[in-house]
């Protein structure tokens, strides 16, 4: 069963997202009240991150039993702030909307440095699938994608971190990730006749410990899904994260190899929870067709062209 959301306006005014873990997450209620933690922490610093309200007891959420179809269980239920906005997926990007995504994510990983909490340790997910440490635990799912000619690159692609990315991980600099700021995720509000401002940060389902070069891997290959020049996105995106967080010589060299990796995360992650959860496939598998024709485009391209496109392009957007 997949996360459910629900949105409603009460009479009294105000509108409201209902939102309902499903039964495995429901059980690790540690790690939901970090990331419920996070939300707060971010908006209290001017981040337009959803807030909880709390119940009539004052908790942050609640832990209700009911049948969603799957028989009687157990759930956790939290009654979050509406944020109004477009999702990004629904506009055409301009260079600036993808800077100040970069921005914001630079920019959030770099507060949450600052939070305290006394679970934080729940953050250190070991093995968590979505992580990009985890890369190479995506091998016993490899078999999913018999007969589909990507399949090829994406053991390449896992050959290619084990062996150029995982000796640079003591080089990276650590921080908290979203892990998720993808174009579903991200809210946005005109700003004038032609522009746009991000108005929402949506499901930090995906936090945990990792790294800042991490984030930006992910950043720049969600917003390449729904743009019509995809591979121009990592200039403007990098050059945002760049004016809050520098990249040091290693992260800069693994940016190419961990955007694809978070392509091959999507691609090879989606046939497995199709099997598990065949009646939500048309969700699922929604950024699936789009992401086999990009990570064999740029695959093709090589590192050496893609680096020059973003790099060149990101230095430019720098200069005034």
């Amino acid at each position: 069963m997949m996360i459910r959301t629900f949105t409603w306006a009460p009479s009294e005014g105000g509108e409201y997202v209902l939102k309902v873990m499903n039964s495995a997450d429901s059980h690790n209620i540690t790690l939901i009240e970090v990331q419920t933690h996070s939300m707060t922490f971010l908006h209290q610093r001017g981040f337009p991150a959803q807030t909880v309200l709390p119940t009539r007891t004052g908790q942050l959420m609640s832990l209700e039993e009911f049948d969603c179809g799957f028989g009687t269980q157990k759930y956790l239920v939290r009654l979050l702030a509406y944020l109004s906005g477009t999702t990004i997926s629904k506009i055409t990007c301009s260079p600036q909307i993808l800077y100040d995504v970069g921005k914001m994510a630079a920019t959030a990983d770099a507060v949450l440095l600052q939070m305290e909490h006394p679970n934080i340790s729940s953050l250190q997910r070991e093995n968590f699938i979505w992580n990009l440490a985890s890369v190479p635990l995506l091998n016993q799912y490899i078999h999913l994608m018999d007969g589909d000619p990507v399949q090829k690159v994406v053991k390449a692609v896992i050959e290619q971190y084990q062996i150029q990315v995982m000796p640079k991980l003591p080089l990276f600099r650590k921080c908290i990730n979203h892990g998720d700021f993808n174009d579903h995720n991200l809210l946005v509000k005109p700003d004038g006749p032609s522009k746009y401002k991000i108005s929402g940060i949506l499901d930090f389902a995906h936090m945990s410990s990792g790294y800042f070069i991490f984030e930006l891997a992910i950043t720049i290959m969600y917003m390449m899904i729904e743009n019509p020049n995809p591979v121009d996105v990592g200039g403007p995106v990098q050059a945002g994260w760049e004016s809050v967080f520098p990249l040091n010589e290693a992260e800069r060299d693994s940016l190419y190899l961990l955007v694809l990796c978070r392509f091959c995360q999507s691609l090879v992650l989606a046939r497995h929870t199709v099997i598990q959860q065949p009646e939500n496939e048309e969700y699922v598998m929604m950024a699936s067709k789009t992401g086999v024709h990009l990570i064999c485009h740029l695959w093709e391209l090589g590192k050496e062209e893609v680096e020059r496109i973003w790099f060149q392009s990101a230095a430019q957007f720098s200069q005034p």
